[in-house]
Protein backbone atom coordinates (compact mmCIF):
# COMPACT_ATOMS: atom_id res chain seq x y z
CA UNK A 1 0.00 0.00 0.00
CA UNK A 2 1.03 3.05 -1.12
CA UNK A 3 2.02 6.48 1.52
CA UNK A 4 3.34 9.66 1.50
CA UNK A 5 3.73 12.82 3.45
CA UNK A 6 4.44 16.38 3.67
CA UNK A 7 7.54 17.08 5.56
CA UNK A 8 7.26 19.06 8.71
CA UNK A 9 9.12 22.89 8.28
CA UNK A 10 10.96 23.24 11.59
CA UNK A 11 13.12 25.87 11.22
CA UNK A 12 16.48 24.08 11.77
CA UNK A 13 15.24 22.03 8.76
CA UNK A 14 17.23 22.22 5.36
CA UNK A 15 15.51 23.73 2.43
CA UNK A 16 17.18 20.83 -0.22
CA UNK A 17 18.22 18.10 1.62
CA UNK A 18 15.03 15.88 1.70
CA UNK A 19 13.63 17.35 -1.84
CA UNK A 20 16.89 15.93 -3.58
CA UNK A 21 16.33 13.20 -1.75
CA UNK A 22 12.25 12.43 -2.75
CA UNK A 23 13.37 13.78 -6.11
CA UNK A 24 11.47 16.32 -6.28
CA UNK A 25 11.09 20.07 -6.34
CA UNK A 26 12.26 22.33 -3.28
CA UNK A 27 9.08 23.95 -1.55
CA UNK A 28 11.91 27.25 -0.91
CA UNK A 29 10.76 26.74 2.86
CA UNK A 30 12.61 24.33 5.77
CA UNK A 31 12.26 21.11 4.90
CA UNK A 32 12.67 19.14 8.52
CA UNK A 33 11.40 16.04 8.75
CA UNK A 34 9.39 13.55 6.80
CA UNK A 35 7.04 11.18 8.85
CA UNK A 36 6.24 8.19 7.84
CA UNK A 37 4.14 6.05 10.42
CA UNK A 38 0.87 6.42 12.57
CA UNK A 39 1.83 8.59 14.89
CA UNK A 40 -0.92 11.60 15.44
CA UNK A 41 1.55 14.13 15.24
CA UNK A 42 1.24 13.57 11.14
CA UNK A 43 0.40 10.22 9.82
CA UNK A 44 1.04 9.08 6.70
CA UNK A 45 -1.38 9.41 4.33
CA UNK A 46 -2.59 6.33 2.05
CA UNK A 47 -2.62 7.39 -1.63
CA UNK A 48 -4.70 5.23 -2.86
CA UNK A 49 -7.34 5.39 0.44
CA UNK A 50 -10.35 3.66 -1.62
CA UNK A 51 -8.84 1.04 -0.94
CA UNK A 52 -9.10 0.63 2.62
CA UNK A 53 -11.90 3.42 3.26
CA UNK A 54 -9.58 5.99 5.30
CA UNK A 55 -7.19 8.55 4.45
CA UNK A 56 -4.31 8.10 6.64
CA UNK A 57 -2.51 5.08 8.36
CA UNK A 58 -3.61 6.25 12.21
CA UNK A 59 -7.12 5.90 11.20
CA UNK A 60 -6.84 2.52 9.25
CA UNK A 61 -5.08 0.64 12.13
CA UNK A 62 -7.76 2.62 14.34
CA UNK A 63 -10.46 0.80 12.66
CA UNK A 64 -9.17 -2.53 12.09
CA UNK A 65 -6.40 -3.17 13.87
CA UNK A 66 -6.13 -7.21 12.97
CA UNK A 67 -5.68 -6.42 9.24
CA UNK A 68 -3.52 -3.34 9.86
CA UNK A 69 -1.12 -5.21 13.01
CA UNK A 70 -1.60 -8.70 12.24
CA UNK A 71 -3.60 -10.24 15.29
CA UNK A 72 -0.10 -9.93 17.83
CA UNK A 73 0.18 -6.03 17.81
CA UNK A 74 -3.48 -5.70 17.32
CA UNK A 75 -3.87 -7.77 20.81
CA UNK A 76 -0.81 -5.54 22.56
CA UNK A 77 -3.00 -2.10 22.03
CA UNK A 78 -3.62 -1.53 18.46
CA UNK A 79 -1.24 1.07 17.99
CA UNK A 80 1.85 0.92 15.28
CA UNK A 81 5.27 0.70 18.03
CA UNK A 82 7.74 2.59 15.40
CA UNK A 83 8.22 5.85 13.37
CA UNK A 84 10.45 6.09 10.18
CA UNK A 85 11.58 9.66 9.42
CA UNK A 86 13.68 11.19 7.06
CA UNK A 87 15.21 13.92 9.05
CA UNK A 88 17.55 16.95 7.46
CA UNK A 89 19.21 19.41 9.62
CA UNK A 90 20.96 22.37 8.35
CA UNK A 91 21.21 24.48 11.85
CA UNK A 92 21.46 22.17 15.50
CA UNK A 93 18.45 20.73 17.60
CA UNK A 94 18.30 21.08 21.14
CA UNK A 95 19.86 19.11 23.38
CA UNK A 96 17.28 16.34 24.33
CA UNK A 97 16.56 13.16 26.22
CA UNK A 98 14.42 10.32 25.97
CA UNK A 99 12.89 8.17 29.24
CA UNK A 100 12.63 4.63 30.12
CA UNK A 101 9.43 3.16 29.67
CA UNK A 102 8.87 2.99 33.33
CA UNK A 103 9.90 7.07 33.58
CA UNK A 104 7.28 7.54 30.58
CA UNK A 105 4.15 5.57 32.45
CA UNK A 106 4.49 7.27 35.64
CA UNK A 107 5.35 10.91 34.08
CA UNK A 108 2.23 10.48 32.45
CA UNK A 109 0.23 9.34 34.69
CA UNK A 110 1.39 12.20 36.74
CA UNK A 111 0.74 14.75 34.55
CA UNK A 112 -2.59 13.62 33.60
CA UNK A 113 -3.60 13.13 37.17
CA UNK A 114 -2.59 16.99 37.38
CA UNK A 115 -4.98 17.92 34.68
CA UNK A 116 -2.04 19.67 32.42
CA UNK A 117 -3.37 19.65 28.95
CA UNK A 118 -1.53 17.28 26.35
CA UNK A 119 -0.52 20.66 24.38
CA UNK A 120 0.50 22.86 27.38
CA UNK A 121 3.81 24.64 27.01
CA UNK A 122 5.40 22.92 30.43
CA UNK A 123 3.87 19.72 29.13
CA UNK A 124 6.69 16.96 29.37
CA UNK A 125 4.92 13.68 29.14
CA UNK A 126 2.69 13.60 25.91
CA UNK A 127 2.00 9.65 25.88
CA UNK A 128 3.09 6.94 28.09
CA UNK A 129 5.64 5.52 25.85
CA UNK A 130 9.67 5.38 25.79
CA UNK A 131 11.28 7.18 22.48
CA UNK A 132 14.27 5.23 21.77
CA UNK A 133 15.73 6.28 18.09
CA UNK A 134 18.24 5.30 15.48
CA UNK A 135 19.92 7.40 12.77
CA UNK A 136 21.34 5.95 10.36
CA UNK A 137 23.69 8.61 8.01
CA UNK A 138 22.63 9.15 4.33
CA UNK A 139 24.05 12.33 3.49
CA UNK A 140 27.89 11.97 3.44
CA UNK A 141 28.71 13.02 6.98
CA UNK A 142 26.11 13.43 9.67
CA UNK A 143 27.32 15.69 12.87
CA UNK A 144 25.72 15.26 16.27
CA UNK A 145 26.48 15.21 20.26
CA UNK A 146 25.87 12.39 21.83
CA UNK A 147 26.75 10.98 25.57
CA UNK A 148 28.70 12.17 28.16
CA UNK A 149 32.15 11.84 26.97
CA UNK A 150 34.91 10.55 29.60
CA UNK A 151 35.92 12.80 32.47
CA UNK A 152 39.22 12.94 31.17
CA UNK A 153 37.86 14.38 28.11
CA UNK A 154 36.54 17.18 29.57
CA UNK A 155 39.74 17.75 31.64
CA UNK A 156 41.72 18.11 28.11
CA UNK A 157 39.13 20.44 26.68
CA UNK A 158 39.48 22.96 30.24
CA UNK A 159 43.10 22.51 29.72
CA UNK A 160 43.39 23.92 26.46
CA UNK A 161 40.97 26.64 27.30
CA UNK A 162 43.01 27.53 30.29
CA UNK A 163 46.41 27.66 27.55
CA UNK A 164 44.44 29.62 24.78
CA UNK A 165 43.47 32.28 27.89
CA UNK A 166 46.75 32.44 29.01
CA UNK A 167 47.56 33.50 25.64
CA UNK A 168 45.41 36.22 25.14
CA UNK A 169 45.56 39.56 25.88
CA UNK A 170 43.43 39.93 28.49
CA UNK A 171 43.36 36.51 30.16
CA UNK A 172 41.32 35.62 33.21
CA UNK A 173 41.24 32.92 34.50
CA UNK A 174 38.07 33.32 36.64
CA UNK A 175 35.26 31.67 34.66
CA UNK A 176 37.59 28.87 33.58
CA UNK A 177 38.12 28.01 37.81
CA UNK A 178 34.64 28.81 38.59
CA UNK A 179 33.41 25.80 35.90
CA UNK A 180 36.29 23.55 37.02
CA UNK A 181 34.74 23.95 40.80
CA UNK A 182 31.62 22.74 39.35
CA UNK A 183 33.28 19.45 37.75
CA UNK A 184 35.32 18.46 40.62
CA UNK A 185 32.52 17.61 42.80
CA UNK A 186 31.31 14.05 44.16
CA UNK A 187 28.85 14.26 41.26
CA UNK A 188 30.63 16.42 38.39
CA UNK A 189 28.94 16.11 35.38
CA UNK A 190 25.26 16.21 37.31
CA UNK A 191 26.55 18.81 39.25
CA UNK A 192 27.94 21.27 36.01
CA UNK A 193 24.72 20.26 33.78
CA UNK A 194 22.03 21.42 36.81
CA UNK A 195 24.24 24.57 37.70
CA UNK A 196 24.40 26.01 33.74
CA UNK A 197 20.91 25.25 33.65
CA UNK A 198 19.52 26.56 36.19
CA UNK A 199 21.76 29.47 36.82
CA UNK A 200 22.72 30.11 32.77
CA UNK A 201 18.24 29.85 31.75
CA UNK A 202 17.84 33.42 33.69
CA UNK A 203 19.28 36.03 31.60
CA UNK A 204 22.53 37.04 31.25
CA UNK A 205 23.45 38.54 34.69
CA UNK A 206 24.61 34.87 36.19
CA UNK A 207 27.89 33.17 36.93
CA UNK A 208 26.83 30.50 34.03
CA UNK A 209 26.62 33.27 31.83
CA UNK A 210 29.70 34.66 32.34
CA UNK A 211 31.30 31.37 32.18
CA UNK A 212 29.51 30.97 28.69
CA UNK A 213 30.63 33.78 27.13
CA UNK A 214 34.28 33.21 27.79
CA UNK A 215 34.05 29.40 27.01
CA UNK A 216 32.58 31.02 23.31
CA UNK A 217 35.25 33.33 23.04
CA UNK A 218 38.29 31.21 23.91
CA UNK A 219 37.06 28.38 21.80
CA UNK A 220 37.52 30.98 18.95
CA UNK A 221 41.30 31.10 19.28
CA UNK A 222 44.15 29.76 17.37
CA UNK A 223 44.82 27.59 20.65
CA UNK A 224 41.86 25.88 20.47
CA UNK A 225 41.62 25.34 16.79
CA UNK A 226 44.87 23.73 16.74
CA UNK A 227 44.00 21.55 19.43
CA UNK A 228 42.99 17.77 19.22
CA UNK A 229 39.72 18.80 20.66
CA UNK A 230 38.99 21.26 17.67
CA UNK A 231 35.94 19.99 16.25
CA UNK A 232 34.51 20.67 19.72
CA UNK A 233 35.42 23.78 20.17
CA UNK A 234 34.42 24.58 16.14
CA UNK A 235 30.83 23.46 17.48
CA UNK A 236 30.77 25.73 20.62
CA UNK A 237 31.46 28.43 17.62
CA UNK A 238 28.47 27.31 15.68
CA UNK A 239 25.87 26.81 18.74
CA UNK A 240 26.94 29.99 19.87
CA UNK A 241 25.87 31.53 16.75
CA UNK A 242 22.43 29.93 16.80
CA UNK A 243 21.62 30.11 20.59
CA UNK A 244 23.59 33.27 21.66
CA UNK A 245 24.14 32.57 25.11
CA UNK A 246 22.88 29.75 25.64
CA UNK A 247 23.90 27.35 28.42
CA UNK A 248 23.74 24.13 26.31
CA UNK A 249 26.92 26.03 24.67
CA UNK A 250 29.18 25.18 27.39
CA UNK A 251 27.36 21.60 28.09
CA UNK A 252 28.30 20.09 24.55
CA UNK A 253 31.98 20.26 25.52
CA UNK A 254 30.96 17.81 28.41
CA UNK A 255 29.16 15.62 25.47
CA UNK A 256 30.92 13.18 22.77
CA UNK A 257 31.24 14.77 19.24
CA UNK A 258 30.52 12.53 16.61
CA UNK A 259 30.75 12.69 12.71
CA UNK A 260 28.99 9.59 11.07
CA UNK A 261 29.75 8.81 8.05
CA UNK A 262 27.04 7.48 5.20
CA UNK A 263 25.88 4.22 6.29
CA UNK A 264 27.03 4.57 9.83
CA UNK A 265 24.73 4.64 12.39
CA UNK A 266 23.83 6.07 16.05
CA UNK A 267 21.60 4.62 18.62
CA UNK A 268 20.44 6.84 21.45
CA UNK A 269 18.76 4.88 24.61
CA UNK A 270 16.81 6.25 27.26
CA UNK A 271 18.78 8.93 29.06
CA UNK A 272 20.86 9.38 26.12
CA UNK A 273 21.68 13.50 26.26
CA UNK A 274 22.16 13.99 22.36
CA UNK A 275 21.70 17.18 19.61
CA UNK A 276 21.66 16.35 15.63
CA UNK A 277 23.44 19.53 14.24
CA UNK A 278 23.77 18.80 10.39
CA UNK A 279 23.42 16.35 7.81
CA UNK A 280 20.67 13.98 6.43
CA UNK A 281 19.52 10.63 7.60
CA UNK A 282 17.36 7.90 8.48
CA UNK A 283 15.41 8.06 11.65
CA UNK A 284 13.80 4.65 13.49
CA UNK A 285 12.31 5.23 16.84
CA UNK A 286 9.63 4.29 19.06
CA UNK A 287 6.30 6.00 18.20
CA UNK A 288 6.50 8.21 21.23
CA UNK A 289 6.54 12.46 21.46
CA UNK A 290 8.06 12.30 25.17
CA UNK A 291 11.14 15.05 25.29
CA UNK A 292 12.62 16.37 27.85
CA UNK A 293 15.26 19.08 26.23
CA UNK A 294 18.69 20.26 27.92
CA UNK A 295 19.45 23.41 26.44
CA UNK A 296 19.76 24.80 22.45
CA UNK A 297 16.08 25.94 22.70
CA UNK A 298 13.61 28.39 23.52
CA UNK A 299 11.20 25.94 24.73
CA UNK A 300 10.19 24.32 28.05
CA UNK A 301 12.93 22.85 29.86
CA UNK A 302 11.94 21.28 33.57
CA UNK A 303 15.62 20.81 35.47
CA UNK A 304 14.31 18.61 37.61
CA UNK A 305 12.84 15.79 35.43
CA UNK A 306 15.56 16.29 32.93
CA UNK A 307 17.81 15.35 35.55
CA UNK A 308 16.04 12.55 36.85
CA UNK A 309 16.14 11.24 32.96
CA UNK A 310 19.55 11.63 32.31
CA UNK A 311 21.75 9.05 32.44
CA UNK A 312 25.36 11.20 33.76
CA UNK A 313 27.36 7.90 32.74
CA UNK A 314 30.39 8.83 30.49
CA UNK A 315 30.65 6.74 27.45
CA UNK A 316 32.27 6.13 24.00
CA UNK A 317 30.08 7.84 21.56
CA UNK A 318 26.99 4.98 21.14
CA UNK A 319 27.29 4.10 17.30
CA UNK A 320 25.49 1.03 16.43
CA UNK A 321 27.32 -1.73 13.89
CA UNK A 322 25.36 -3.25 11.56
CA UNK A 323 25.04 -7.07 10.74
CA UNK A 324 24.77 -9.05 7.61
CA UNK A 325 21.16 -10.27 7.30
CA UNK A 326 21.45 -11.57 3.47
CA UNK A 327 22.81 -11.02 0.35
CA UNK A 328 22.54 -6.78 -0.26
CA UNK A 329 20.69 -6.40 3.41
CA UNK A 330 21.85 -5.53 6.56
CA UNK A 331 20.38 -4.93 9.70
CA UNK A 332 20.74 -2.16 12.34
CA UNK A 333 19.14 -4.14 15.25
CA UNK A 334 19.06 -2.13 19.07
CA UNK A 335 18.59 -3.95 22.27
CA UNK A 336 14.57 -2.87 22.11
CA UNK A 337 11.99 -4.60 20.38
CA UNK A 338 10.05 -2.26 19.13
CA UNK A 339 11.91 -1.75 15.76
CA UNK A 340 14.69 -2.87 13.22
CA UNK A 341 15.77 -0.91 10.63
CA UNK A 342 16.81 -2.78 7.19
CA UNK A 343 19.00 -1.47 4.17
CA UNK A 344 18.59 -3.53 1.04
CA UNK A 345 20.60 -2.78 -2.08
CA UNK A 346 19.61 -5.38 -4.31
CA UNK A 347 22.51 -6.76 -6.72
CA UNK A 348 21.68 -9.41 -9.56
CA UNK A 349 19.59 -11.45 -7.92
CA UNK A 350 16.96 -10.26 -5.59
CA UNK A 351 17.34 -9.16 -1.68
CA UNK A 352 14.98 -10.58 1.13
CA UNK A 353 14.29 -9.00 4.10
CA UNK A 354 11.73 -10.79 6.85
CA UNK A 355 8.70 -9.01 8.29
CA UNK A 356 8.30 -10.22 11.85
CA UNK A 357 5.61 -7.54 11.96
CA UNK A 358 4.10 -4.93 9.93
CA UNK A 359 7.16 -2.75 7.88
CA UNK A 360 7.51 0.63 6.04
CA UNK A 361 9.74 0.32 3.21
CA UNK A 362 11.14 3.92 1.78
CA UNK A 363 13.19 4.04 -1.59
CA UNK A 364 16.03 5.97 -2.12
CA UNK A 365 18.33 6.38 -5.37
CA UNK A 366 16.43 4.41 -8.07
CA UNK A 367 13.75 2.14 -9.16
CA UNK A 368 12.40 -0.86 -7.08
CA UNK A 369 9.77 -3.54 -7.37
CA UNK A 370 8.98 -5.32 -4.19
CA UNK A 371 7.12 -8.64 -3.83
CA UNK A 372 5.22 -10.31 -0.75
CA UNK A 373 3.42 -13.25 -0.36
CA UNK A 374 -0.15 -11.48 -1.63
CA UNK A 375 1.14 -8.58 -2.78
CA UNK A 376 4.15 -6.54 -5.35
CA UNK A 377 4.50 -3.09 -5.79
CA UNK A 378 7.11 -1.06 -8.23
CA UNK A 379 8.62 2.02 -6.09
CA UNK A 380 10.11 5.37 -7.72
CA UNK A 381 12.61 7.42 -5.77
CA UNK A 382 11.54 8.80 -2.16
CA UNK A 383 8.11 6.48 -2.80
CA UNK A 384 7.18 4.56 0.50
CA UNK A 385 4.71 1.82 1.20
CA UNK A 386 3.70 0.10 4.20
CA UNK A 387 3.24 -3.87 4.29
CA UNK A 388 1.02 -5.99 6.68
CA UNK A 389 2.84 -8.77 8.26
CA UNK A 390 0.72 -11.38 6.23
CA UNK A 391 3.39 -10.53 3.75
CA UNK A 392 6.06 -13.08 5.41
CA UNK A 393 9.04 -11.66 3.61
CA UNK A 394 9.77 -8.86 1.19
CA UNK A 395 11.83 -9.61 -1.96
CA UNK A 396 13.35 -6.32 -3.53
CA UNK A 397 14.58 -5.76 -6.80
CA UNK A 398 16.20 -2.91 -8.55
CA UNK A 399 18.61 -0.36 -8.75
CA UNK A 400 18.02 1.62 -5.25
CA UNK A 401 18.41 1.27 -1.82
CA UNK A 402 15.24 -0.30 0.14
CA UNK A 403 14.82 0.87 3.91
CA UNK A 404 12.86 -1.37 5.55
CA UNK A 405 11.59 -0.39 9.12
CA UNK A 406 9.62 -3.22 10.80
CA UNK A 407 9.21 -4.64 14.48
CA UNK A 408 11.83 -7.06 16.65
CA UNK A 409 10.58 -10.24 16.73
CA UNK A 410 9.75 -10.12 20.43
CA UNK A 411 7.25 -7.23 20.06
CA UNK A 412 5.68 -8.94 16.87
CA UNK A 413 5.18 -12.20 18.31
CA UNK A 414 4.35 -10.84 22.17
CA UNK A 415 0.63 -11.13 22.82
Amino acid sequence: MAIGNTPRDYPWGSTTAIAEFRGVEPSGEPEAELWLGAHAGSPAKIRDAASVGHADLAAWIAADPHGALGPALAARGARLPFLLKVLAAAAPLSLQAHPTPEQARAGFAREEASGIPLTAYDRNYRDPFHKPELLVAVSETFDALSGFRPLAEVHGLLGVLRAADAASSTPDQGALDLLAEHLSGDEPLRETVEWLLRDGRGGDTGEAAWVTERVTALAASDTAGRSEYALSFETVGSLAAAYPGDPGIVISMLLNRVRLRRGEALYLAAGNIHAYLSGLGVELMAASDNVLRGGLTPKHIDVPELLDVLDFTPMAPPRLEPERAGAGVVAYRPEVPDFVLYRAEPGADAAEVPLAGPAIVLAEGGELRVRGAHAEASLSRGDALYATPDEGSLEIRGAGIAWVATTGDSAASAG
